[in-house]
């Protein structure tokens, strides 16, 4: 079983990352950290006056940890209920085959203790201030960024989890989220390939 993290900056491209990992790794889930937030009623104004959803309090973090702990007790059964196609070989043929990857993706993965323990992988993408703005605001969101969202509560949260993180002394690879998509994701495969290999 191998568990990979992949954090970041908002739009620096984790999802684009994940969707394309999880159509090459054999056996491969995945739990989106964006799949937890609570309803926005539930997330609160702070005193820079907007509701603060890029912090921890603003998910269900208690059910993202209990989905990571789902797949960790049982990742077959996980994967069946997820739609994945689960190949295994049963003469051990194909080593590689009777491997479960699961790659947990968002945007505050190592800022929250209890799942500090279960990452193998931590990778981290990160983009500049000027091109995270840029992004941020060519995308559309279920919930519209307000007027000054970003350079209010955004970037800064950014920053303070960033710095957070920094001491958790988990072992990080950073990713340069201005490289093309092919870039990120060949290092991230090769890198996983690697991994496998020493696993196997």
């Amino acid at each position: 079983k191998l568990i990979i993290g992949i954090g970041g900056v908002t739009n620096g491209g984790k999802t684009t990352l994940t969707s394309r990992l999880l159509k090459t790794l054999p056996n491969c889930c995945v739990v989106h950290q964006d799949d937890f937030f609570k309803p926005q009623d539930q997330i609160e104004v702070g005193d820079d006056g907007f509701r603060q959803w890029d912090v921890i309090t603003a998910l269900d973090m208690d059910a993202m940890v209990n989905t990571v702990k789902g797949w960790m007790e049982n990742p077959v059964k996980f994967a069946r209920s997820h739609g994945v196609t689960v190949s295994s070989m049963p003469d051990g043929s194909d080593p590689q085959r009777d491997i479960h990857i699961l790659i947990v993706e968002g945007f505050l993965l190592y800022n929250y203790k209890p799942l500090l323990d279960v990452y193998n992988k931590c990778y981290y993408v990160t983009i500049p201030y000027e091109e995270c703005k840029r992004r941020r605001t060519t995308r559309t969101y279920t919930v519209p960024d307000p007027a000054g969202l970003f350079d209010g509560h955004v970037w800064p949260m950014y920053l303070k989890h960033r710095k957070e993180m920094a001491e958790t002394n988990l072992d990080f690879q950073y990713l340069d989220g201005m490289k093309s998509k092919e870039e990120i994701y060949n290092q991230v495969y090769e890198d996983i390939q690697n991994t496998l290999l020493n696993v196997l």
